[in-house]
């Protein structure tokens, strides 16, 4: 018997489907041949696996974990092997990790391995990170759940993003903004042409904001094209495309494309290199609406962030009309609010005065059922709006400072983002303590 004979049979071995003879042989050629004897001890460990993720009490707890997130509101579920061979879950509800349940090492393995097969991941492999996606129903609501795998010392750690597929996106009017923050943002959708960039760390509700904005500019007048990484929700009228680097189809392959297409509109879910970024600077001063994002801490940061990148500054003055950063803020749960002497740290942080908090009460909640007992139920976004007049973009182009833009921003009007949260602390929407949490 050589290598590859044996590589086939050893699945049967394991199941008792050969006869003696062939068993014999296998075990002798086993005895002598280490490539094949490690390929028996994975090929038995992954039996086990799935043979456990096929129980019935596995089954149940990974449908029990997806559905108690699904009703706590989490965006993902978290599966983190630790060192006691133990395997930790967590749920993260409103952008804070919780831990829900901790799964023992009998069921560990096989609570993995059903979520890969749910998800059609390839069980055998675990040295390497893999993506997959499930879909399932619940409460008569259809969800989309992202899987990622990732190996790590103690072994293969899970996350499921959760995207409920039935919920209606949110317009920009329901997004929070101020007043002067939204008639800045429509008065740049309404431009024919010109860079509008979204600005923030990951999770701070980007994604939310670009298609609010594509809802606004969406009619039949208009031809909207994104390409995405990956595509999260599908707008009607809307063409998506997502990326697929496998197959050479690249955020810089699909904008080169998209001009061929005669877009009024395009959306660039992120801009990763200078080939994306001067593409989508060039459609948008050749009579295109630009939508795009960037990691920055603020919205001023975003242009250093292009001339770091390599773009001219020129070039930046002459395509952008507009720039937001955001964060999000958890509020308060309005079933447990209460009024609360305020934190002087928190408040000094925040520059809230003792004359501003004698005409607006400090409001936490004290914890309930409804929130987890947290005191918070839900997100709102903190925002920093900056148009880009003629001012501003000859400063750009001239090559000024971050300091000398936010002065001639801050003369224009300009609200920072602490300023944002420090008017959602006194309206009573968040706390001190939420607020600091979140600019920090």
């Amino acid at each position: 018997m050589n290598c590859d004979q044996a590589r086939t049979e050893i699945i049967a071995y394991l199941k008792n489907e050969v006869d003696l003879t062939a068993r014999k042989r296998l075990e002798e050629h086993i005895a002598f041949c280490p490539n094949c004897r490690h390929e028996l001890e994975g090929a038995r460990r992954l039996l086990s696996w799935t043979e456990a993720a096929s129980q019935e009490a596995v089954a149940e707890k990974v449908k029990e974990l997806i559905i108690n997130a699904i009703a706590a509101g989490a965006s993902d579920i978290h599966f983190e092997p630790q060192r006691d061979t133990e395997l930790q879950v967590r749920y993260r509800v409103d952008g804070v990790m919780h831990e829900v349940d901790r799964i023992d090492p009998t069921q560990r393995h096989g609570v993995v391995t059903r979520v890969k097969m749910l998800a059609e991941m390839s069980v055998s492999e675990t040295s390497v990170p893999l993506d997959g996606r499930l879909m399932m129903t619940h409460n008569d609501k259809d969800y989309d759940l992202r899987v990622s795998s990732v190996p790590f010392v103690f072994g293969e750690a899970l996350v499921l993003r959760i995207f409920d597929r039935s919920a209606s996106l949110p317009g920009l009017d329901r997004l929070r903004f101020s007043e002067s923050d939204l008639e800045q943002i429509r008065n740049w959708l309404g431009q024919p042409n010109g860079m509008i960039i979204v600005t923030g760390p990951t999770g701070s509700g980007k994604t939310t904001t670009l298609y609010s904005m594509l809802m606004e500019v969406n009619s039949p007048e208009h031809k909207i094209m994104t390409i995405e990484d990956p595509v999260e929700y599908v707008i009607p009228g809307v063409n998506h495309a997502q990326v697929n680097v496998k197959a050479g189809f690249t955020f810089a392959a699909a904008l080169r494309s998209f001009f061929r297409h005669d877009p009024d509109v395009i959306m660039v879910g992120e801009t990763r290199d200078l080939e994306t970024e001067l593409l989508a600077l060039r459609a948008a001063i050749t009579g295109h609406l630009v939508l795009n994002t960037l990691h920055t801490n603020d919205a001023i940061g975003a242009i250093g962030r292009l001339t770091d990148m390599g773009v001219e500054p020129f070039l930046v003055g002459a395509s952008l009309i507009g720039v937001m950063s955001q964060r999000l803020a958890r509020l308060i749960c309005r079933d447990c609010r209460e009024p609360v002497d305020a934190d002087a740290g928190a408040l000094g942080y925040l520059g809230i005065t003792s004359e501003e908090i004698a005409g607006n009460a400090i409001y936490r909640g004290k914890g309930c059922d409804n929130c987890r007992h947290t005191g918070y139920k839900g997100r709102t976004g903190v925002y920093e709006v900056l148009t880009i007049d003629k001012d501003l973009a000859s400063m750009i182009g001239n090559g000024a400072t971050y300091s000398e833009i936010l002065e001639a921003a801050k003369a224009k009007g300009f609200r920072t983002m602490r300023e944002d949260v420090k008017r959602k602390v006194l309206d009573g929407i968040t706390t001190p303590e939420e607020a600091t949490r979140v600019l920090v």
